[in-house]
Formats: C-alpha cells, sequence, structure tokens
C-alpha cells in the first residue's frame, strides 16, 4: 500500500474556518469519518457561492461528485475549530479536481485531507457540459496548483 503524501497549509490557496459541532463526534470520542466529507463540501461549495460561480437554485450548469476519498492523519474531535484549505490539482473542460486539507486552527500540517472530482452537467438533461461556463473557471483558476510547485509542500506520511 502506498504511503499517503501530506499536503502543508501553504499548499493550499483558499482557506475557510469551520467549527465542530457536538454531534460531529462520534462514540469514540473524535469527528466521524463521515463529516469529514461534509466539511470537505462545505469549503468547496462556499468558495463557489461566494466567488458568483454557484447559483444552487437556478444555475443552468451544476457540479455532481464522481469520485472522493480521504486520508486520515490525526483525530478531531468537538469543541476544536479547523482549517479547510482548498485548492484545484485539475481543471478540465467539464470536471475539476478539488484538493482539501483539514488543519487545527494554526498547524502547519493537515488533520485530513481528501479530494472530490465534479463532473459539471446541464441540470436539466443531466449530460456533461461541452466546456465550463466563464464564471466557473475565471473563479478556479486562481486555485489551480501546478503539479510540480504542489510537491514542494508535500511530504510522505510514515
Amino acid at each position: 500500500m502506498n504511503r499517503p503524501v501530506t499536503v502543508a497549509r501553504s499548499g493550499y490557496r483558499h482557506f475557510l474556518p469551520i467549527g465542530t459541532r457536538w454531534m460531529d463526534n462520534d462514540v469514540y470520542g473524535h469527528v466521524n469519518n463521515v463529516v469529514y466529507y461534509s466539511y470537505f463540501d462545505t469549503v468547496v461549495n462556499e468558495y463557489l457561492i461566494r466567488a458568483g460561480a454557484l447559483d444552487i437554485e437556478h444555475g443552468a450548469t451544476i457540479g455532481l461528485v464522481v469520485e472522493t476519498q480521504c486520508n486520515y492523519f490525526a483525530p478531531l474531535a468537538f469543541p476544536e475549530r479547523l482549517e479547510a484549505g482548498l485548492r484545484v490539482a485539475r481543471l478540465g473542460s467539464s470536471s475539476v479536481r478539488y484538493e482539501v486539507g483539514l488543519f487545527r486552527e494554526g498547524e502547519a500540517a493537515p488533520a485530513a485531507q481528501g479530494h472530490f472530482v465534479h463532473v459539471y452537467v446541464d441540470r436539466a438533461s443531466r449530460r456533461p457540459v461541452s466546456a465550463l461556463p466563464d464564471a466557473l473557471r475565471a473563479a478556479l483558476e486562481p486555485l489551480v496548483v501546478a503539479r510540480e510547485a504542489a510537491k514542494s509542500g508535500e511530504t510522505a506520511r510514515p
């Protein structure tokens, strides 16, 4: 099994503070694994809505998640405050690979990190668009990291 490679805080382009909630904890006293995916979804959609690139009610183009993955490095628990880092590893013609790191407030190493891929489709037909809308592409371009440049902030996990 390959060891996951971590991306330091400096490898992300946008951050969103997220407060854990009491209900996020499971019976073992830490944030349940499925909640991490909610944090991923929150940072991506918050960014897109604030950038004016996503109209969740009336937009002709919507993103559907077709792939997701998460690596866990350290447990998180309520009442910790997190900072979700966001970057774009691939910006295609109809798809985007978002990468997210979840950091304890102020820490350089992620407690967890993962990715998900959105395929952007026509809202009515659910068929992939031929090109990302201009507003979406413009909002995402500042988040794109070049693969070689990104490696400078990455370290292998033991």
